[in-house]
């Protein structure tokens, strides 16, 4: 049977974050899994009219990456695409840790995606990894999701839920949605710009998630963010300091929550004040803690640094 050392085993492997991160570990000589959603004949996949996932027992994993999702901003969120986004998480989260707890041979790690929506759109105050959740429907599926991975702690996998922030880079997630085409503009602030929204970049989350892979004492949740947040505001004005680009004018509120509904104030409007204790368990440090610093970097080149 074959090592488990360098096996992981990747969900949501094609997406923003997922992606960046399967070719940073194939770089570090990993040999990297997806959980395939297509092909039957797939050592590892899932089956989402059954929802159960089967995983290969003749290839043991060192460590299971769970970032599988359908994106939250793809649209409004009417009932039936609040239930896509809840079973995307929730469901698939699930049936992972299920099919983890029963391998006769399993994983050392469970490192599963959550998000600082965990929190909801209540810390006017500095607020760490424990703090209570909020109430809305971002704050009710990061629990659930985070609760899914249930089986698998049960059965001795160690477990780490992991909250992101906004995660910043030049080709994808929120910046891509933030600059114009040709880089002629940005998006300008939303609302009176005041919000505080957590950030972190893609090549310091790669980092901590490598570092996450290996401090076998840690469990638990983890804030993945900068050490400070920005104002929407900060935000617009960092990214047309760095691009040199004006900003669009600003989108009121209003007319916000009638574009998106609910997702408005739950995602585009919501304040959050969320920091890290945690990091400071990990022997690593964030290569760019400041949001003009992260900017500049990151448009400074035309790929991410994923090292």
């Amino acid at each position: 049977m074959a090592s488990s050392t360098d096996n992981i085993l990747i969900t949501g492997a094609s997406g923003f974050i997922g992606s960046a991160l399967a070719y940073a570990l194939a770089q570090d000589g990993f040999s990297v899994f997806i959980l395939d959603r297509v092909d039957p004949q797939s050592p590892f996949y899932y089956d989402s009219e059954l929802n159960t996932v089967r995983l290969d027992e003749e290839t043991p994993l060192r460590a299971v990456i769970n970032l599988a999702g359908a994106n939250i901003a793809d649209g409004r969120w009417s009932p039936e695409r609040k239930k896509t986004i809840w079973d995307s998480r929730v469901e698939l989260t699930r049936a992972l840790s299920e099919a983890l707890a029963k391998l006769p041979q399993k994983p050392k790690v469970l490192l599963s995606a959550s998000a600082i929506g965990y929190y909801g759109n209540q810390c006017i105050t500095a607020t760490d990894e424990f703090g209570n959740p909020g109430t809305d429907f971002l704050a009710d599926l990061s629990v659930a999701w985070e609760s899914a991975t249930q089986a698998a702690s049960d059965a001795g996998i160690r477990v780490v839920w992991m909250r992101f922030g906004l995660v910043l880079a030049a080709h994808g997630g929120v910046l891509k949605k933030l600059v114009l085409p040709l880089r002629a503009a940005v998006v300008g602030r939303v609302g009176d710009g005041q919000h505080l929204q957590p950030w972190i970049t893609l090549s310091d989350l790669i980092r901590l998630i490598k570092q996450l892979l290996v401090e076998q004492d840690f469990s638990g949740p983890i804030n993945l963010v900068a050490p400070a947040p920005a104002t929407n505001s900060e935000f617009s004005s960092a990214m047309a300091r760095a691009l040199r680009r004006p900003q669009l004018p600003p989108l009121p509120a209003a007319v916000t929550r009638m574009l998106f509904g609910e997702m408005a104030d739950a995602a585009l409007l919501a304040s959050s004040h969320i920091i890290s204790s945690r990091q400071q368990e990990l022997a690593a440090t964030l290569a760019y803690p400041t949001l003009d610093g992260a900017l500049a970097a990151i448009y400074a080149t035309p790929t991410p640094d994923t090292e």
